[in-house]
């Protein structure tokens, strides 16, 4: 006690120090510990101390890349670059500010962060479980629907490629091998565009590069979306992987330029969908349903009549320049909406899309029509006609195809479609079918009551649209209207018999002597059109006649010896000359159409069976609807 009295005594410490610095000391090795060990919870995640200390956290299969959402507690961790600019869509998401869906409207909620086409494919993938389940959209995804794919597939008739049933040996032995030529066609059109053109929307097989165009408004890969069906149908299993990883990866809907609403529509949505019903692979679902909310913006006009471009940026649409006064709509662009758009609403749940075309349908219904006909140009802010111009050909064709299609896909319930459809038929019998001196029945083109005697290449389809109805007109008219095929079609036959390549014409006439042969040369030329032996498909399937076979089989020589260059096929110049001048493109529709058509032509009946499926204008196969209300989720065809 006497030493602690001692003024300035201090007792040394262990370490020498004295007390107020040993609580220093201690109280500095206290803070430090604190610093270090809290800094583990601040450290990014890319940190080995972090991993050590703490335990990863897991993310479902396939979203691996995917950062956490804003409202995640880590989601703050992410570094951020100084004065970020505002993020751009990733690609295969549309940017939010360029659509004008009624979902984002009505407040549905965003995912936090995009997906990008590899995370979108993966969680595609394991959610269809390889085409073989219930297909169901992602949790946090803009799809919440689910479509039953097991319970549409037991409901199919048909196996999808047929029972391979086989007759006669050696007649089925010509068939077959008919038939793979034209598979090794197709084959060989795909390698060709592959090899030259991936990921353009065509191949120019002369220059052997790709060909962008602008009716797309940026979409890439016309010709693959195109191709899906037509390689699965044809079981060219290598050459379906390569286009359906390519709509994986590389298929991407954040474009912003002008589209078709029509071509956008019959292509790319129809191809998507079937390929969708043919596969279950949910990546094509997804596609489908996002392309086709891009499209709604085209229906914002006063009549509900969509015009004929839509901005996929800005959502603005406007009608093609060309047309009539430039602000018209045209009848087989609008009219030929309604077989994917029901699908659409079918596979999303989201009415809009039937709602948009079964009022296009109700407003023709009502609209006065001159002599029953339907005029090719309206307008779609005062919803009257614009001219008096019939077609059956282009501008007005598909019009007509989708009303009777609708009532087969239907299940033959929709009756408004059906009797649309036959009183349109009537009213062209009356006014537009003509007989030529030679015995050659044609349907010609009406303007204001004076008719053009000639056809297009397009009108050609018409044989077998009126044959594909025949069975459910009126029994007195039956027999009638398959005549009546029989007869458009063989006329349609002539027009490629009279020509020196045995390719047909893109129109021809009936006047000063000449019947089923083209005028002039800008009428010449030929673009690897499918409607003739579209025609020949449909008449084969109804009657078995050889000749069809015959005929499509002369066309498939004619492609082969005009057609087929070293690098894909091309349409020629003029049909007349034997010396081919071709024209540097392989449409996407010889892939979709001729080719399919064809094949199908030298197939079973039960391969794609009329009985279970509807064709679009594009040839992309569409199931038709025998399910009731029980597990359908929604949309009802």
């Amino acid at each position: 006690m006497l030493m602690r009295k001692v003024p300035g005594f201090v007792p040394a410490s262990p370490w020498g120090l004295r007390l107020p610095q040993k609580f220093l000391f201690l109280l500095f090795l206290s803070g430090l510990f604190t610093l270090c060990f809290g800094a583990l919870f601040l450290l990014p995640n890319s940190s080995r101390l972090k991993r050590f200390f703490l335990a990863p956290r897991t993310q479902p299969p396939g979203l691996e890349g995917v950062p956490e959402g804003p409202g995640h507690p880590l989601a703050g961790e992410q570094e951020s670059p100084p004065n970020p600019a505002p993020a751009a869509p990733a690609p295969g998401e549309e940017d939010p500010s360029s659509l004008a869906s009624p979902r984002r409207r009505k407040g549905w909620a965003r995912r936090p962060q995009p997906t990008r086409p590899r995370e979108e494919a993966t969680a595609a993938r394991s959610s269809s479980s390889g085409g073989g389940g219930r297909a169901e959209a992602p949790q946090e995804g803009s799809l919440p629907f689910s479509f039953d794919f097991h319970a549409f597939r037991s409901r199919l008739r048909h196996p999808v490629l047929g029972t391979r049933t086989r007759g006669s040996e050696e007649p089925q032995s010509l068939v077959q091998t008919r038939r793979e030529k034209i598979k090794e066609m197709m084959q060989f059109a795909w390698q060709s565009y592959k090899r030259y053109a991936m990921g353009k929307n065509e191949l120019q097989p002369l220059t052997k590069d790709g060909y962008q165009g602008n009716m797309f408004g940026g979409l890439s890969g016309a010709t693959v979306i195109d191709s899906l069906d037509t390689l699965y149908l044809m079981e060219l299993k290598e050459e379906f992987q390569e286009a359906k990883a390519w709509v994986e990866e590389n298929f991407h809907l954040n474009v912003s330029g002008e589209a078709s609403l029509f071509e956008v529509n019959i292509r790319y949505i129809g191809g998507l969908l079937s390929a969708f019903y043919l596969t279950g692979e949910e990546v094509f679902r997804m596609k489908a349903i996002k392309l086709g909310e891009k499209l709604l913006p085209a229906f914002n006009t006063p009549t509900g009549i969509p015009k004929g471009v839509v901005n996929f940026k800005s959502g603005s649409n406007r009608s093609w320049g060309w047309t009539t006064t430039g602000s018209s709509s045209i009848l087989a662009e609008f009219g030929s909406l309604h077989l994917e758009f029901l699908h659409l609403s079918e596979l999303s749940g989201n009415q809009v899309f039937a709602e948009k075309v079964r009022h296009i349908r109700k407003f023709l219904r009502k609209i006065d029509k001159p002599f029953g006909l339907y005029p090719n140009f309206i307008s779609p802010v005062s919803g009257n006609w614009i001219q008096h111009h019939v077609s059956v050909g282009g501008l007005g064709d598909s019009f007509y195809e989708y009303l009777i299609k609708s009532w087969l896909m239907s299940a033959k319930t929709d009756t408004e479609a059906k009797d649309m459809y036959y009183e349109a038929l009537t009213a062209i019998e009356t006014h537009l079918v003509n007989v030529s001196p030679g015995g050659l029945t044609y349907i010609a083109e009406w303007r204001g009551g004076n008719l053009d005697h000639k056809m297009g290449h397009l009108a050609c389809f018409s044989g077998g649209m009126i044959a594909l109805g025949a069975e459910d007109a009126e029994e007195d008219k039956r027999a009638h209207y398959r005549e009546l095929a029989a007869q458009i079609t063989k006329t349609c036959h002539e027009s490629y018999d009279r020509s020196d390549t045995k390719l047909g014409p893109e129109a021809f006439w009936f006047n000063s002597g000449k019947e089923a042969v083209a005028t002039q040369l800008s009428e010449s030329y030929y673009i690897l059109r499918p409607e003739v032996v579209e025609s020949y498909m449909y008449l084969w399937r109804q009657t078995h006649n050889p000749i069809y076979r015959e005929w499509g089989w002369e066309v498939v020589m004619a492609l082969e010896k005009y057609c087929r260059t070293e690098a894909g096929f091309a349409g020629i110049q003029d049909v007349y000359s034997s010396i081919p001048n071709h024209d540097n493109k392989q449409q996407t529709f010889f892939l979709a159409e001729t080719l399919k058509y064809l094949y199908l032509l030298f197939s079973e009946d039960d391969m794609l069976s009329l009985e279970d499926w509807v064709f679009n204008t594009e040839a992309h196969p569409l199931p038709v609807n025998r399910s009731d209300s029980a597990g359908r989720g929604g949309g009802h065809l």
